[in-house]
């Protein structure tokens, strides 16, 4: 088992930051992010430094109907060979759904979505794990998810669903603290009880992350200080076992790198103070080898396959929700799934607001209401602004004009430039010289 220590999610918007910060062991990157022909300095320094870099895949979907795509996987194990990593990890979530599997057209949730935990969805999920890990150079551990609602008809606990696929796979656990708060607010699980649950013997390492409540639930932000409830979960968890790491996750609204120490030293008491009220000399516990994992029969598969997708289709393409579903919290996940691909296309594609001004926010969610992401953020950027262009909108000739100018750059056969910082700066450079 790998010991980690303390660190911290990598950014490139805190960057030098993470390399000037004492006491970080080793960091995270966002894997997708990540292009192993070309890395970023900074990794490249905090390698040369001794500092681990673990990839942490957000799109291969484990926890969707269909076996995992060979180019995901092999794009995964590129970056942990590139970044020298011992292990990777991923969720376990579902993040599309439709397609071959249902005969109908395949829905993105640009989003990580909570898998029923059924002995259908477990077996699928197990199967698909062993895939994984046979396709990985390192070992593979996956993370539990914060989740807004929940699937009607449960058959296990968060804890016992965790179990028996870390028994059945010898998958490594990612335990995610912030994650078991969320589900104690919004699904009313008890965070002792998981931890109770869990075969912490397969712990690889811990997430800690920050969030706020609004209107009685709570959301995962990774934007807001880590809170007292998730800190005392973290103190929980280290009195049972010692973590072999932890890692703070941000990934916006970053505070100054002072208060980013002082959540690491505030993450590093909760742990000391959990480590001294753990039973002392307790052996490592040993685990026994995974079982061999039966395929997943295709009934079963094409079963989760058409309940994943009503409900994905009830969240991003206004279907009625599927039966037995809070209608309710569905609601608040669609909203939060359309705000989160508005900020997200306006980050692939920072030229959008700057041509549409204000405009842009109220114009991506109601295109989003009737027009459901099929593919990734960068596509869906263009579908968005094709559609702008074919209604004739906007009404200002001049960002129209900007805008027709920027959507045939991209989908020509030869862009002018395809570095970001280069368009950006072309567009705001025009809108400045309309103004």
């Amino acid at each position: 088992m790998v010991r980690l220590g303390t660190g911290i999610g990598w950014r490139p918007e805190i960057a030098d930051a993470v390399e000037r910060m004492p006491g970080v062991d080793w960091v995270e990157a966002v894997a997708e992010n990540v292009c192993p022909g070309h890395l970023p300095e900074s990794l490249l320094r905090l390698r040369e430094r001794g500092v681990t870099v673990v990839p942490h895949g957000v799109s291969l979907g484990l926890g969707g109907a269909e076996r995992p795509d060979e180019t995901r996987l092999t794009a995964l194990a590129e970056r942990a060979e590139a970044l020298g990593s011992p292990l990777v990890t991923e969720h376990i979530a579902f993040v599309r759904a439709g397609g071959a599997l249902t005969a109908s057209p395949r829905l993105e949730a640009g989003h990580l979505l909570p898998v029923p935990r059924t002995r259908d969805a477990l077996d699928v999920l197990c199967e698909n794990v062993r895939i994984a890990q046979d396709a990985l150079p390192v070992p593979l551990a996956v993370e539990n998810i914060a989740a807004l609602f929940s699937w009607p008809g449960e058959e296990m606990t968060e804890g016992q669903f965790l179990y028996e696929l870390a028994d059945r796979t010898g998958v490594r656990l990612l335990i995610d603290v912030a994650n078991l708060h969320t589900n104690h607010v919004n699904r009313g699980e008890d965070p002792a009880k998981a931890l109770a649950e869990l075969p912490l013997e397969a712990l690889a390492y811990v997430h800690v992350a920050g969030g706020f409540e609004r209107d009685g639930v709570w959301h995962d932000s990774h934007a807001h200080p880590v809170p007292r409830p998730v800190l005392d979960i973290l103190t929980d968890l280290a009195s049972r076992v010692s973590p072999p790491g932890v890692l703070l996750e941000r990934d916006e609204n970053f505070p100054a790198p002072e208060e980013l120490e002082r959540e690491l030293d505030t993450i590093r008491e909760a742990l000391a103070t959990g480590g001294a009220s753990r039973t002392a000399a307790l052996p490592e516990p040993v685990r026994t080898a995974a079982r061999a994992v039966p395929e997943a029969p295709a009934p079963v598969r094409e079963r989760l396959a058409l309940e994943q997708t009503a409900l994905l289709s009830a969240l991003v393409a206004g279907t009625p929700a599927p039966e037995g579903f809070d209608r309710v919290r569905l609601g608040v996940q669609a909203r939060a799934l359309a705000a989160k691909r508005a900020d997200v296309v306006a980050k692939v594609a920072p030229e959008l607001p700057v041509i549409l001004g204000e405009g842009y926010r109220p114009a991506f969610l109601a295109y989003a209401q009737r027009h459901p992401m099929t593919d990734g953020y960068r596509r869906d950027a263009l579908e968005f602004a094709g559609r702008l262009l074919a209604e004739g909108r906007p009404a200002d000739a001049g960002a129209r004009a900007e805008l027709r100018e920027w959507w045939q750059e991209r989908s020509g056969p030869k862009p002018r430039s395809r570095r970001p910082g280069v368009r950006l700066a072309r567009a705001t450079r025009r809108v400045l010289l309309r103004h």
